[in-house]
């Protein structure tokens, strides 16, 4: 399957067939039988939604997703209000009206399509920046000042350091995020080759999750985590090896203190054969690892990994406990390069929803909590402080870095990209419509492998062209200056009102 790959080019950022866009659409125009065909409706609509071939007597199909909605009613050409028969009718699509939730809004989905078919930003102040959440990074907004006249993108740097200590291997990445871990088996090897394909194209990194590494993954070794979870599922030494980063998943914020679990319909023989387990049986693993229950025992653990290949970063993933600033504290003098914290808001649609919404601490307030503490330490300069847990937008990315983190994980936003409608039936063995979150054959045919590493391509284009107008309005020429800058952000209905 990677014999095939070639390096996405500028040109190619245009090139995703925008399949997903051309089937939805916010409304859905009815015409019923009572239709005669007269042909007002055409003549009268600027936005081509009524059409007639030349030599046909019949209408076509409305087209959908051209139509404006029930706003167009104010207009004198609205083809509802001038339809001689009243065979016209418009009103939200049932489709797109169920797709998402609060966090991920139907519009939200929509846009982050936009995006990966064109590559092409969304404007900073646009609605489907944030979501109707009603908290989190919904209740807050970057109190941007206007744009300017003087922008050169190329001037702005959104790179950082994943290496801030004073020994290891230095790894620099041109855009502040990396994908998150999503295991073979919690997704089908088609998106961990997606993702891989963009992190290679855009010198940055993604995650095998905790359910190995399959040898597909191989020609992109140089942008592959690999991570060392609690069921210790497919860790083995010579994939180890492979990686410029190692992540120890110790909690995951979604479902802090109930591990992972893979339910046995997505347990194939090629899942099991990779995590070494009987086939079709649920998997769980534990949620500590019982070896570890002390910062020493932690730095044997980190000192395992350095002993097998001392050229790896570690990376120590972590939920957000009440004492989280603690822990990060812990995982630098056991030797991390990177302390990951993953707030509640993350995760899959297989995360019970009752562990989300109420065990972890919410990512917005672990990140200035750890920052503050790590610099009181006197030792934020030299841990590298990554954030995940929910991060949907340019604009969250932008938001999380202003609360103290040096750069996020994200995981979800890639899945939306490629084509997901957050149904939330990623535990099931056919529960992906899309392909993505599947591992049946049938299903992840659809997964069309170089289109969905180009959409992502076309995503973080996207965002990075936002992250660098956000810097620009505030004077800002890389992104490390935005870190820990508070004061640059605002409640969302408290006008002048600023974060503490």
């Amino acid at each position: 399957m990677c014999a095939s790959f070639e390096p996405i080019t500028e040109e190619d950022f245009s090139q995703v067939p925008p399949l997903l866009l051309k089937k939805m659409s916010r409304y859905r125009v009815t015409r019923t039988d009572t239709c005669i065909d007269c042909g007002l409706c055409s003549s009268l609509c600027p936005y081509d939604v009524h059409r007639r071939v030349e030599g046909h007597v019949h209408m076509l199909l409305p087209a959908d997703n051209k139509c404006i909605g029930p706003s167009c009613s104010s207009n004198p050409f609205y083809c509802v209000k001038h339809c001689p028969t009243e065979s016209l009718s418009v009103g939200s699509n049932p489709i797109f009206t169920s797709m998402g939730d609060p966090r991920w809004t139907s519009d939200m989905i929509v846009a982050t399509w936009r995006q990966a078919e064109s590559g092409e930003p969304i404007p900073l102040d646009h609605f489907t920046q944030s979501g109707d959440s009603g908290g989190g990074f919904d209740r807050m907004s970057l109190a941007l000042p206007p744009m300017k006249n003087g922008f050169h993108p190329e001037e702005i740097s959104t790179a950082i350091e994943l290496n801030h200590r004073k020994e290891g291997t230095r790894l620099r990445i041109p855009i502040p995020w990396y994908g998150g871990g999503m295991s073979y088996g919690s997704v089908s090897q088609r998106t961990m080759l997606a993702r891989a394909i963009a992190a290679q194209e855009w010198g940055t990194y993604t995650c095998t999750g905790e359910g190995g590494y399959p040898e597909a993954l191989v020609p992109f070794r140089d942008h592959v985590i690999t991570q060392v979870a609690t069921g210790l599922f497919g860790v083995r030494e010579e994939t180890i090896k492979r990686a410029p980063i190692v992540e120890f998943k110790y909690a995951q914020g979604a479902k802090p203190g109930l591990g992972g679990h893979l339910l046995y319909e997505k347990n194939t023989p090629d899942v099991a054969r990779m995590r070494e387990a009987v086939p079709y049986t649920s998997l769980f693993s534990p949620f500590p690892f019982h070896s570890v229950y002390s910062v020493e025992d932690h730095k044997k653990h980190l000192d395992w990994i350095h002993s097998v290949t001392p050229r790896s970063l570690l990376a120590v993933k972590v939920s957000t406990p009440n004492d989280v600033e603690m822990v990060a504290v812990g995982s630098y003098y056991a030797g991390a390069h990177i302390v990951h914290l993953d707030g509640g808001y993350g995760g899959t649609g297989a995360a019970p929803e009752i562990a989300k919404k109420n065990i972890a601490m919410p990512i917005e307030y672990a990140i200035p909590k750890v920052h503050r503490f790590l610099e009181k330490e006197g030792i934020r300069e030299e841990i590298t402080l990554i954030a995940s847990g929910g991060l949907r937008t340019a604009m969250d990315v932008a938001k999380a870095i202003a609360l103290g983190a040096d750069g996020v994980v994200i995981g979800t936003a890639e899945l939306v990209a490629m084509g997901c409608v957050r149904c939330a039936n990623c535990e099931s063995g056919r529960g992906c419509p899309r392909g993505i979150a599947t591992t049946d054959k049938e299903l992840e045919e659809q997964n069309q492998m170089m289109n969905q590493a180009r959409r992502l391509s076309n995503l973080y284009r996207s965002w990075q062209m936002q992250l660098r107008e956000i810097l620009f309005r505030f004077d800002l020429k890389d992104i490390h200056e935005l870190r820990g800058r508070t004061d640059l952000l605002r409640y969302q209905g408290t006008p002048g009102r600023m974060l503490p």
